[in-house]
């Protein structure tokens, strides 16, 4: 289970700057990126 939240914790970063720039702002949003409020986790407790 800590492995499952330690992957979601380094997905829920941003776009690094560099893709950014290089991709000319085509590609700017993750898409694996959540909110704590609106998007849970459905991790089951094992």
């Amino acid at each position: 289970m800590k492995m499952r939240l330690g992957k979601k914790l380094k997905q829920n970063r941003r776009m690094p700057v560099v893709a950014v720039v290089k991709t000319h702002r085509r590609v700017q949003m993750n898409k694996f990126q959540r909110d704590w409020r609106r998007r849970k986790l459905r991790i089951k407790n094992e």
